[in-house]
């Protein structure tokens, strides 16, 4: 019996919202049986056994552009673009990868103790990385959440990264009814949390601002010349110019004039060093339910 899409809910509200990427992906049954019966003339139940067993790979779960049997679509009835399979023969992956340390490992946990165990419908696969490859895998699955033509991204983009920036606060209240987010050369991070809230506009701390815009313009530079940010459409010689007024950049330890020298050292920084142990839930419900379902067309 098929789960219900209530039942399949996973509570993540334990997570510090900065530090899960969400993948999906679809992969074609019909494809995938072809492969095994047609082409390697298996047995429709020995096909069945086989990719029943089939776990996917990271890349496979994860890649930009999904390869065969493998295919995305935001549409409600998708068609397989290689064999022109209806819904039915399709089954969904969907993939969590959670940031190890302090702030998630206790609920990575309990995450993965809650999950049912029985017959491996969900895999945990662990695997290391550095964290600027973090940081830009997390620019890039931001980039496909936002439309760029819509100067809401903005506020979107400025909240996303102070959720990644400070997993401790909840910024739900502080982005609630926000229109303008505003520099404020009275704040410090110094001094506290480094922003304040008056009526729908939220003031940030120089250096917690600029540190916003240099992730607005990495998001947005090759949309149009320059990069789109709070402080208006900028090229990188002007961002650039704007971080050396006041102590940004000797915060950030950068005595350079070269344009492209500090925005590398700038990346370095606000990305980290070091690795990090990255946590992949894989949930496979879907894929054993449709599995079983496609074998039993294929066994009449």
């Amino acid at each position: 019996m098929a789960t219900s899409a209530k039942q399949r809910e996973i509570d993540l509200s334990a997570f510090p919202p900065g530090s899960i990427t969400e993948y999906s992906t679809l992969v074609c049954l019909a494809c995938t049986f072809d492969i095994f019966t047609a082409q390697m003339g298996l047995a429709p139940r020995t096909a069945y056994s086989e990719i029943k067993r089939y776990s996917p790979t990271v890349s496979e779960l994860t890649a930009p552009a999904a390869r065969r049997p493998f295919f995305d679509s935001d549409e409600k009835h998708p068609h397989c673009p290689y064999c022109n399979s209806a819904k039915r023969w399709h089954a969904r992956f969907e993939t969590l990868r959670i940031e190890g340390g302090k702030p998630t490992d206790a609920a990575r946990r309990a995450l993965v103790k809650s999950l049912p165990g029985k017959d491996d419908q969900f895999q945990v696969i662990e695997t290391k990385s550095d964290r600027r490859a973090i940081f830009f895998d997390w620019l890039d699955t931001l980039r496909l959440r936002l439309e760029l033509d819509d100067d809401e991204w903005l506020i979107k983009t400025s909240r996303a990264f102070l959720e990644r920036h400070d997993p401790k606060t909840d910024w739900a209240q502080p982005f609630e009814g926000v229109r303008v987010v505003r520099r404020s050369s009275r704040l410090q991070q110094s001094d506290g949390p480094g922003w304040e809230r008056e009526g729908a506009r939220l003031f940030l701390a120089p250096s917690l601002y600029n540190d916003v815009l240099l992730v607005q313009y990495l998001l947005s530079r090759s949309h149009q010349h320059g990069g789109s940010t709070l402080a208006g459409r900028l090229t990188l010689l002007e961002l650039t110019r704007r971080f050396r007024q006041g102590d940004y950049l000797r915060a950030h330890g950068i005595a350079e004039s070269d344009q492209f020298e500090i925005l590398e050292k700038l990346v370095e920084d606000i990305a980290g060093s070091g690795s990090v142990k990255l946590y992949f839930i894989v949930d496979r419900r879907d894929f054993l339910d449709k599995v079983k379902s496609v074998y039993a067309r294929y066994a009449k």
